[in-house]
């Protein structure tokens, strides 16, 4: 897929974009700012149809200086449970607005999809006025998120040491590719990290050459443990009231990720290698051609093994000494493979989907992703949402977790560059009094 950590030295219009912090000293958000100060004489507000703050994060104002995906998927996350994210761009925008095809009205399906319930501002660093907006955002932000090269906003005064003397309550996560040590200087692309991190080795058939994932899984993954760790200091700022600074890399996200794999080479010494789709210890737990099309099944114990040669037609293999164990058809698969690929071989992959669901047998097609939606769909998972304002409506994909209590809010589509930047700024120039 695509890259996500910003590769380019900070500091040009094209790459400037801002942060912020978390003190209270003026209106909490530009949603429900009132121009009082110096610079203005109207209302600074949302749209007028925008609903009152909801959600479990409400309150919390989240400066989004991030761009392509790790970061912007992160504050996604945090706006859709209505946290208040303010998206500052450089003059030229984000750059996952310009990776199409394809297009949607003529806006690139990558930037929308992770960039919903956010206001624009686009800041250019390298003019004062700018910048001084920026720190101001810093200085009534409760989060800051970044992922600009380790120290390339110190000459901004936008680090965390110079947010932190602003705003001593900030949480400010910054996102690199490989940390601020050794490995700083590194560009941190998704697919570079795929590679480095041993991901691509372990991915693909054995007798071919390591691939990648086919969507940017460790950028999605580095976002999520931003997400969690973001949440988990603001629980700490409200028990104690102090902000700290996070850090996330996608090379610590990705050996994260492993998990199994990087346990194997941990404890025994050896690296996993390519299987391809098979694993390396359970089996059956692979694709399996049928007369039509292929099912993947998962049988994950003895008695789903049972249950599975019953409905196969082939009862006798769990008494079988070589396939009586999960460890034994493991060590076993080479001999056992040709005796269920002939069992599946009698029905099409629909078929045996029927008959193994309804027996509890973990098992699916292949699908496509418009298949997998429409299986959402049909299994009352609701996974599609109209997201619109007064300016545009779009279809999107729903947050994945559901609140009995504190849903969350689909708001605001996908902003235009600077779209919010007028009322951001005059809620910039309020003093808060």
């Amino acid at each position: 897929m695509a890259p996500h950590h910003d590769p380019a030295a900070p500091g040009t219009s094209d790459d400037a974009t801002t942060t912020g912090a978390g003190a209270h000293t003026a209106a909490t958000s530009p949603a429900d700012a009132t121009t009082t100060g110096a610079g203005a004489d109207t209302a600074a507000t949302s749209p007028a149809d925008d609903p009152a703050p909801s959600g479990p994060l409400a309150g919390i104002l989240v400066a989004d200086l991030s761009r392509v995906l790790a970061g912007p998927y992160c504050t996604m996350l945090l706006a859709d449970l209505g946290a208040e994210v303010v998206k500052v761009e450089g003059p030229g925008g984000d750059d996952t607005r310009r990776w199409t095809p394809p297009t949607y009205d003529g806006d690139a399906t990558y930037y929308l999809s992770i960039n919903r319930n956010k206001r624009s501002i686009a800041l250019d660093f390298g003019d004062a006025d700018d910048l001084a907006l920026a720190h101001e955002l810093a200085a009534r932000a409760d989060v800051v998120i970044e992922n600009f090269k380790p120290g390339g906003l110190r000459r901004f005064g936008l680090d965390y040491d110079a947010v932190r003397a602003m705003n001593d309550a900030v949480v400010y996560c910054s996102i690199s590719g490989f940390g601020d040590a050794e490995g700083s200087g590194l560009a941190g692309y998704d697919l570079i990290v795929q590679a480095v991190s041993g991901l691509m080795s372990v991915t693909g058939e054995p007798e071919g050459e390591g691939t990648k994932a086919g969507v940017a899984v460790v950028d999605v993954i580095t976002g999520l443990h931003s997400a969690v760790a973001i949440l988990a200091a603001l629980r700490h700022r409200s028990a104690t009231g102090e902000g700290q600074h996070l850090k996330a890399n996608l090379l610590s996200s990705a050996l994260s990720g492993l998990v199994n794999h990087t346990a194997a080479y941990l404890l025994t010494g050896e690296s996993p290698t390519r299987m391809g789709n098979q694993h390396p210890s359970l089996y059956p737990y692979e694709p399996f051609p049928t007369k039509e099309g292929r099912l993947v099944v998962a049988a994950g114990n003895d008695t789903q093994f049972r249950v599975l040669c019953n409905a196969l037609g082939v009862p006798q293999l769990p008494d079988d000494p070589r396939f009586a164990s999960v460890g034994e058809r493991t060590s076993n698969r080479d001999e056992l493979r040709p005796l269920l690929y002939e069992a599946f071989a009698a029905r099409t992959s629909q078929e045996w989907f029927d008959i193994l669901s309804v027996l509890g047998i973990p098992c699916g097609p292949i699908n496509t992703i418009g298949e997998g939606v429409q299986l959402a769909d049909r299994l009352g998972l609701d996974p599609v949402t109209q997201v619109a304002d007064d300016v545009r409506s779009m279809p999107m994909l729903r947050h994945p977790v559901s609140f009995s209590a504190t849903p969350p809010r689909y708001v605001l589509p996908p902003p235009a560059l600077d779209q919010h930047g007028d009322e951001i700024r005059r809620w910039l120039a309020a003093d808060g009094t």
